[in-house]
């Protein structure tokens, strides 16, 4: 008596659900656009990824090139930017302004130079022929090597730097208060030096110099030519996700098919 009944209401209740298509429809329509976006995420961070390897090969290049290129002219200043200059070797002659020189604090691991660890860069404005500055990151001192003379010569003599052109990282929330009135700065910022000082027409980038000086510091030639480069993980990570989506809505769509077939 009851197998008839239960029947007829698993047919009323089977007549009463939408169809399939209709269950499928709205589900299907969401995991599409998802799925089309993710997919555009990754094939963004493919281009990326050849853009970022062309451009350290490039910075590569020039940081191995043999002649160093004269420093551009102040009215091109502004035009400098790090994808077109970073790293490029430039040359440059002028006075260097000791009475103006600051310290960026820095952190040293796998030295070229037999110095590392904390200490800091030594940045030192150089006078050009034309009055304007360009501060030149004069290389590595530790902490525990501060009292020793790094100056390379006497004020007001004119020297001739040669090495690689740099663009400030920049600043972020975490970065920590400077401290202009003991010349110490967090970053290599050639604005917020000049601003401390009083200094105008000084350059919008540094140049990290190659030669060290007396009794081997400040420590020059450790510039890193690196870049951050996780767009290929990136891209593996959309694509990834963009597959779980399409698995998860084909569990869905077989789940829902069984229930119209049981």
């Amino acid at each position: 008596m009851n197998r008839p009944k239960q029947s007829a209401r698993s047919r009323a209740t089977k007549a009463a659900r939408k169809p399939l298509w209709q269950r499928l429809l709205w589900p299907g329509v969401f995991a599409l656009v998802a799925f089309a976006i993710l997919c555009g995420l990754g094939f963004w961070q493919l281009q990326r990824l050849a853009w970022k390897e062309e451009l350290i090969a490039r910075a590569e290049s020039r940081h191995s090139a043999t002649e160093a290129a004269p420093l551009r002219d102040e009215k091109d200043w502004p035009k400098v930017n790090a994808e077109t200059d970073e790293y490029r070797r430039v040359k440059v002659t002028g006075k260097y302004r000791y009475g103006r020189e600051s310290f960026a604090y820095a952190l040293l691991s796998d030295a070229k130079g037999k110095f590392s660890g904390p200490g800091y860069w030594v940045m030192t404005p150089l006078e050009l022929a034309n009055g304007s500055m360009v501060i030149v990151n004069r290389g590595f001192v530790p902490m525990d090597r501060m009292d020793l003379p790094t100056r390379a010569g006497p004020e007001g003599e004119q020297v001739t730097v040669t090495g690689l052109l740099r663009i400030p990282e920049g600043r972020h929330w975490f970065t920590p208060a400077d401290d202009p009135a003991r010349g110490i700065w967090q970053e290599r910022d050639p604005a917020a030096i000049a601003k401390a000082y009083g200094l105008s027409r000084v350059a919008p980038f540094f140049i990290d110099a190659e030669t060290s000086g007396p009794n081997g510091l400040p420590q020059a030639g450790e510039t890193r030519v690196s870049f951050l480069n996780n767009h290929l993980q990136y891209a593996v990570t959309w694509f990834g996700l963009a597959f779980a989506l399409a698995a998860v809505f084909a569990a869905f769509g077989w789940k829902e098919w069984k229930r119209e077939n049981a």
